[in-house]
């Protein structure tokens, strides 16, 4: 597992500082005087494209991580404040190379679509279920989600992988 880890944490570098190389107007903003960052914009998105992998919500949880099994591929390592101050200000480079990863996937091509669905409640007792508006349209039962029943519709969403939402088109 930890070699897999390493090379995943190794390709993301390498596309991202590839990236910010041939692009570099995506990096930031940062003033030409003053103490340059420790840990580089392509290890930092590195680390937050890691974190969004691996499922870790937390950011002081994933910091604790990596300091606990990745040191070795990060010489420097911030602390949580500092991590979220970085992730803030490079939320635009971050979602470039998203993009970037999901353009250079076999996926960004494919007619999958992505469907999903949640109940909308419009009451809770079949009486109420009736005099609704919504009657014929709303169905009564059990819903396993909210350990409940209740009446309701199912609204649904669909959409292709190449049609998900993004500012950078």
């Amino acid at each position: 597992m930890k070699t897999e880890l390493d090379s995943l944490a190794t390709a993301l570098y390498v596309k991202t500082d590839d990236l910010l190389k041939g692009s570099p107007q995506l990096a930031p903003w940062r003033p030409a005087v003053g103490i340059a960052p420790q840990l580089s914009d392509a290890e930092l998105v590195t680390l937050a494209v890691m974190q969004a992998m691996l499922g870790f919500t937390s950011e002081a949880r994933w910091i604790r991580h990596t300091r606990a099994h990745l040191r070795h591929l990060f010489p420097y390592l911030p602390k949580q404040p500092g991590y979220n101050k970085r992730l803030r200000k490079a939320a635009g480079l971050i979602q470039q190379v998203t993009r970037l990863l999901a353009v250079n996937t076999t996926l960004w091509t494919d007619d999958v679509w992505i469907v999903d669905s949640t109940p909308v409640e419009c009451g809770r007792s079949r009486g109420t279920v009736k005099r609704s508006d919504l009657a014929g349209w709303a169905e009564y039962g059990y819903c396993a989600s909210h350990s409940r029943f209740f009446g309701g519709c199912g609204c649904t969403w669909c959409a292709r992988c190449t049609a998900c939402p993004s500012r950078s088109r």
